[in-house]
């Protein structure tokens, strides 16, 4: 699982667990990118994180303490717990298929308390196992429903992968070395867009859906990119940003003074909309709404 605020490592073998040691408001907004202004939903005072966008534009979906639930963007409404059975590990990677009748999530199973990617019912229901081995961690759902992509850790390495959404072989795409992360489809399937941090700052990178042609989409020698997100009518994407020199490259941290900015689809400069606090939880996962307008996000506030 990779929400954490201040980070507590503890050793279990080789694999690093992270315990939350403050306590945080959290703020859901969406922001309308045509003109920047930002809309508080709801605040919250305990962590949520990652909201997604439904299809019908009705709800956003959100993890926090180890579950899924779904909130109104009209708000203020009570939050509504979303029934994912035995998967109570859910963390902040969790995407919705493109129809709409699907989501799935990333679970740290009790077994071994690695990440794994399981299926369900919009709505809930019964999670069906679609990656056996772990840590792995969802970030996109290809168009015509056919393949999940995700960052995994495999033989020490972590690099984007896909899998049948319906289960099978999983097909590496990337074989750099370092953190390749955040793989998302974009709307038309030709893309999948990710982070790598193979040129010493994490950057925004592109590839076709079979992995050929790895190229670099943003060259900010000041700046981490994270978590490319591709609006539905795919003209524009969305990412964060941390400042260089405010933790290492491969790193994602939360509370931190962070960005959102946007680029167009096909290449050119970078503009930043909104500067918050947050990092991890923010925008994790794609949050546009279906009109391409507006974007869901997390900030957040430290209780003292």
């Amino acid at each position: 699982m990779r929400t954490y605020l201040f980070l507590i490592i503890i050793l279990i073998g080789q694999v690093p667990v992270y315990a939350q040691n403050e306590q945080v408001i959290s703020v859901l907004e969406v922001l309308d990118i045509t003109n920047g202004e930002r809309k508080i939903i709801k605040e919250f005072p305990f962590l949520i994180e990652a909201p997604n966008w439904t299809q019908d534009g009705k709800w956003l979906i959100y993890n926090s303490n180890g579950k899924l639930y779904r909130v109104s963007p009209e708000g203020p409404s009570e939050q509504e717990v979303i029934n994912t059975d035995f998967a109570t590990r859910c963390n902040n990677d969790h995407v919705l298929s493109f129809d709409g009748k699907q989501i799935a999530i990333s679970h740290g199973t009790k077994e071994d308390g690695r990440s794994r990617i399981y299926t369900l019912p919009i709505n809930g229901g019964i999670p069906q196992l679609i990656t056996p081995m772990g840590p792995s961690y969802l970030h996109g759902w290809s168009p015509d429903g056919k393949y999940l992509t995700y960052c995994a850790e495999r033989n020490g390495n972590y690099d984007i992968y896909i899998i049948p959404a319906t289960g099978g072989e999983e097909i590496r795409l990337t074989a750099a070395e370092g953190l390749d992360d955040g793989p998302e489809y974009s709307p038309c399937g030709k893309y999948i867009w990710f982070n790598s941090v193979r040129s010493g700052l994490m950057q925004i990178w592109r590839m076709n859906a079979e992995g050929t042609n790895q190229t670099q989409m943003t060259f900010d020698e000041n700046r981490n990119a994270w978590f490319p997100h591709i609006s539905p009518d795919g003209r524009t994407v969305i990412f964060l940003t941390y400042n260089k020199g405010d933790l290492e490259p491969h790193q994602h941290l939360a509370n931190k003074n962070v960005e959102l900015r946007v680029m167009p689809a096909t290449g050119g400069e970078p503009q930043t909309i909104a500067t918050l606090f947050g990092g991890q939880g923010t925008i994790n996962v794609n949050s546009w709404a279906p009109d391409s307008k507006r974007i869901a996000f997390v900030s957040y506030k430290l209780v003292k």
